[in-house]
């Protein structure tokens, strides 16, 4: 029997997807160790999160797991933000140049709402992106956002999340470029026209084995289109033509 159950953000008139969920407490643990395994102690971080698609509504996976480590971090100063920028401003102000570092994590639209309004040195942050436009806003392709951010943020690069309600497990990466994964996940690049045909250096369908999705479904097609280096780490390009606009991925132009 489930625990709780997940639900992706859709869009209106888009069916939600669901994920039931046997062991919370599992999933927030292996998100912790998920996120330490490329960042290290989350204890050494205070975490900040912009992310008012995902609080507006229940059942979001990443909001469960942003919670589990802020509450890890032991800082009074992490938290939640909504449409409360300037209190976000202050507080980053307030904690840089302090002991610790501080993560900025963000919904796409929502960063660029902040870069807009505010002009902003996050040199000593790092900015982490993890989702699209959510409908709030006219579709930027991934380049173009990252190199807005950076410039407005005076940033060397923004990081990026890569997670979906369907997975329990997350990739990262620190470049805005390729995501690097755990060992237990697989992702796999299918080519766009010939379902049976894995490739590697080419543009195709991601598809990922996610083993500790030992309680649902490990094997999980998504509609992203992303590429795949010899090494194993992928590229996000962005969403497939006609497929729906749910989850977090930006659109490629």
């Amino acid at each position: 029997m489930a625990e709780t159950e997940f639900t992706s953000s859709g869009t209106t008139g888009i069916t939600t997807s669901k994920h039931p969920v046997k062991d919370l407490n599992f999933y927030l643990r292996l998100s912790e160790q998920i996120f330490e395994r490329f960042y290290g102690a989350v204890e050494k971080y205070h975490i900040l999160a912009l992310l008012p698609s995902y609080l507006e509504r229940s059942g979001s996976s990443l909001i469960a797991m942003i919670q589990h480590l802020i509450n890890k971090s032991n800082s009074v100063h992490s938290g939640f933000y909504l449409n409360n920028y300037g209190e976000l401003v202050q507080k980053i102000e307030f904690l840089k140049g302090g002991g610790k570092k501080i993560i900025l994590w963000g919904v796409s639209f929502a960063l660029l709402d902040l870069a807009e309004a505010f002009e902003l040195d996050l040199s000593e942050c790092i900015v982490m992106e993890t989702g699209g436009m959510k409908g709030r806003r006219k579709e930027w392709t991934r380049q173009d956002l990252y190199e807005y951010l950076t410039h407005r943020f005076n940033v060397k690069a923004i990081h990026s999340e890569y997670g979906m309600t369907e997975l329990f497990s997350q990739a990262y990466s620190s470049n805005g470029g390729y995501y690097k994964n755990p060992p237990w996940m697989k992702v796999l690049i299918r080519d766009i026209n010939d379902p049976f045909l894995i490739v590697t250096g080419k543009a195709g369908v991601i598809n990922v084995i996610d083993l500790a999705n030992f309680h649902s479904c490990a094997f999980i097609e998504t509609q992203d289109l992303g590429r795949i280096d010899q090494k194993g780490s992928f590229e996000v390009l962005g969403r497939i033509d006609n497929s729906d606009l749910r989850g977090c991925n930006l659109l490629v132009e």
